[in-house]
Parts: C-alpha cells; sequence; structure tokens
C-alpha cells in the first residue's frame, strides 16, 4: 500500500537554498509514514525560464496540477516578508486543497494571536498603535481594534487570518505553534498523517 503524499507548501519556496528546508521536511514526513512533495519537484522543466508573467502562469500550473495528485497538505502560516500576514500565495494553496476536500495541517513558528502581530507591526515597523473599535457596530463585529488607516484587526484566537486557521480546523486539520519550526512542523506531519490514515 502506497504512502499518503502531502504538499508541503509556505515561503521556504523563496528561500536561497528551499531544497535543505524541503529535505528536512521530506525527512520528518517520513517518519509518520508520509510521502512529502515539495513545489519545486514539480517544476524542474521550468528552469531557465526568464522571469515574467509567463513563467508565472507555468509555475502556478505545475503547482496546482500537484496538488490535484496528492492527497493532504501541510502548510507554513508564518507572517511573510516581515508583515504579519502570511505569504497569500500559500493562502490561495491552503483554499484550494479545501474546496478538492483535501484535509491539511498548518504550522508557525510564531504563535502569538493575528491581532498581537497586527498591534507589534505597525509599533514596529510606523510607530503607531491600534485604537479600539465597538463590537457589532457597522464594519465591526469580527474584532476589538482598528489600524490606523481605521480597517478592522479580526481573527482573535487566530494565528493568521480566521479563513485560513479556522478554514484548516473546518477541515479537521489543526494549527501547531512552536518557536522550533521543526517541532511544529513535526507535530502538523503526525496530526496530518492520523487523518489520511482514518485514526481520528
Amino acid at each position: 500500500m502506497s504512502r499518503p503524499k502531502v504538499y508541503l507548501a509556505g515561503p521556504m519556496v523563496f528561500y536561497p537554498d528551499p531544497e535543505a528546508t524541503f529535505r528536512a521536511m521530506k525527512r520528518i514526513c517520513g517518519r509518520h509514514g508520509l510521502d512529502g512533495v515539495a513545489p519545486t519537484d514539480n517544476q524542474v522543466a521550468l528552469h531557465g525560464i526568464k522571469p515574467g508573467k509567463t513563467l508565472m502562469r507555468a509555475i502556478v500550473k505545475a503547482d496546482i496540477a500537484l496538488m490535484d495528485r496528492l492527497d493532504g497538505g501541510l502548510f507554513c502560516l508564518d507572517g511573510f516578508r516581515r508583515a504579519p500576514d502570511m505569504d497569500p500565495g500559500t493562502a490561495f494553496e491552503i483554499g484550494y486543497m479545501a474546496a478538492h476536500s483535501k484535509p491539511s495541517c498548518g504550522w508557525t513558528s510564531d504563535g502569538r494571536a493575528y491581532p498581537v502581530k497586527v498591534a507589534d507591526y505597525f509599533k514596529r515597523v510606523f510607530g503607531a498603535k491600534l485604537h479600539g473599535a465597538k463590537a457589532n457596530e457597522t464594519g465591526g463585529t469580527s474584532g476589538g481594534t482598528r489600524d490606523p488607516d481605521d480597517i478592522l484587526v479580526h481573527s482573535q484566537g487566530c494565528v493568521q487570518n480566521g479563513m485560513v486557521h479556522v478554514g484548516i480546523e473546518l477541515g479537521g486539520g489543526k494549527v501547531f505553534a512552536n518557536p522550533d519550526w521543526r517541532v511544529a512542523f513535526d507535530k502538523a506531519a503526525a496530526h496530518l498523517a492520523k487523518m489520511l490514515k482514518g485514526a481520528l
């Protein structure tokens, strides 16, 4: 019987040496009876193509084709480019897997609640603070604060936007956090393995 194959997604694809990180992830997956598959595994034929929309279209099509063949996904929810929000490409992939009823788990090395991350970001980058928002007022039902641009800060109790965090949980997955990404990833892989093997 073949082992479940799972998608390894996150900003690691943009690292100077993504393959080193993906190798570590694949070893962890192997310990849980999973075959980890990185996006770069399906992009070999794209090497050497000049950067541009043609290349991006090919990458997106390759990633979607890969997800179509796999059984589930492990997604990094870390902030991207020093911001509180995650890599938007990874968020798209989480939604794609959910739309196809494929189980996913998330992991992050920053377990703080999303509103805390937003507040820290505005203070650190702009020297600005969030201000209060009244619950249940127009546009204010899902958060208690607003940023300096008066945009609601939401998703209390979640490590990322609630559509991502809660979306993973509604599909039976979980989100794990630990300052050591390997620990968080290991827990996510263990949980996803149980889901795929019908042990949950």
